[in-house]
């Protein structure tokens, strides 16, 4: 049975169960509705927060990849100027090695200049003596053959060595010994530029295969008897005390012929500042004894010594040099390989991950593939 009523607005008659179930269903739609909004608005939540990690994400990820960019940029460029470095410094090195080695070549090539000059000029002083000595007499020429060609190397080499004396020191007095007159060859009367005579050098020269100590004693008798001031021995073979070219045994200087000028220079020097010291003050020793104290002290040997020494350590310390700068720059190019290798390690790692979004290094790429990259013709894959 059914119920009617009227409205009281409008004044319609309805049924009192229509409206009722029309209230419900009105009611059960807005509540529906309600829901499905809550949930919606639910969704669009958890969309928003998805959306914004994974944005959070890609920004962390794009944000390391430039840094790492950044890093390899910044590698390449320190490598690049180290290389740049490294090549300046391989440069000047090769530059100094070449101007040594230069140096070196052009002071062994001198030196077999002299050695060959020297050898050449006994040589033609050996072929004039033999030739003189031959016009004198047949019966000479064959005595001294007789007695080899030792004495002849040896007069050889005192007659070239007085003729090298008269011609370093033409204000001195450069004579000959008469043979059996003293065991010593040639006597240096030093003289002054005012010619006052300083002092006296006896010279003996030897052109033997072996040192005899003999020689010492006997020159030294020779100097007591010529009442001269220094002995000294030119000598192709040297003693213990003379390895380096030149020395001082029990008081005699020992010298070798290519040392026998700088040997003669120091000692007429030591003559003229004694004679100039001598002349300053009179109350002195005598000169012969102040001259034969300095010449024969440690301290002038030290300093003669001290010159060879200079040079052989010198040539010594070029060779040393030259083997350091080498084998520091073979380890630096070593390292310089080990970085560039891992740099293009990191960049293919990179590269294989973010594609082409990775900016390419040509330094880092071969000729042909730069274009291909460019163009977009290289898969990432």
């Amino acid at each position: 049975m059914k119920s009617t009523i009227t409205c009281p607005h409008c004044g319609k008659p309805f049924e009192i169960t229509d409206a009722f179930k029309q209230g419900l269903e009105n009611e059960a739609l807005v509540h529906e509705r309600e829901k499905h909004a809550k949930e919606l608005d639910e969704l669009k939540k958890v969309v928003l927060k998805e959306t914004s990690e994974e944005m959070k994400i890609l920004k962390e990820e794009n944000e390391k990849k430039q840094k790492e960019l950044d890093l390899a940029r910044a590698t390449e460029l320190q490598l690049r100027k180290e290389k740049n470095k490294l090549d300046d410094e391989r440069r000047a090195f090769e530059l100094d090695k070449q101007r040594q080695l230069d140096m070196e070549r052009e002071k062994i090539r001198q030196k077999t200049l002299d050695e060959a000059a020297e050898k050449q000029h006994l040589k033609d002083k050996e072929k004039d003596t033999i030739i003189e000595s031959l016009k004198k007499s047949l019966e000479d020429a064959q005595r001294k053959a007789n007695q080899g060609s030792q004495q002849l190397q040896g007069e050889v080499q005192e007659l070239d060595l007085e003729e090298t004396f008269r011609q370093s020191f033409p204000q001195d007095t450069i004579e000959p010994v008469g043979k059996g007159v003293l065991g010593a060859d040639i006597r240096q009367i030093v003289k002054s530029p005012m010619g006052i005579v300083c002092g006296t050098i006896l010279w003996e020269s030897k052109r033997t295969k072996q040192w005899s100590d003999g020689w010492i004693s006997k020159l030294k008798n020779d100097v007591l008897s010529d009442k001269a001031n220094i002995p000294a021995i030119v000598s192709e073979v040297l003693p213990e005390e003379a390895k380096n070219g030149m020395g001082l045994k029990e008081g005699v200087w020992v010298t070798s012929p290519q040392l026998a000028i700088v040997l003669a220079s120091l000692l007429r020097k030591t003559l003229l500042d004694v004679a100039k010291q001598k002349k300053i003050a009179l109350n002195q020793q005598s000169k012969a004894e102040e001259l034969y104290t300095y010449v024969t002290s440690h301290d002038f040997q030290n300093q003669i010594e001290a010159m060879i020494r200079t040079y052989t350590t010198m040539q010594d310390q070029i060779k040393k040099e030259r083997a350091s700068f080498e084998r520091s720059w073979a380890l630096r190019e070593q390292q310089v390989q080990k970085l560039i290798s891992g740099v293009a390690g990191m960049y293919g790692s990179m590269q294989g991950i973010a594609g082409q979004a990775l900016p390419v290094i040509q330094s880092l790429e071969l000729p042909g593939m730069i274009s291909d990259i460019e163009d977009g013709t290289v898969d990432d894959n």
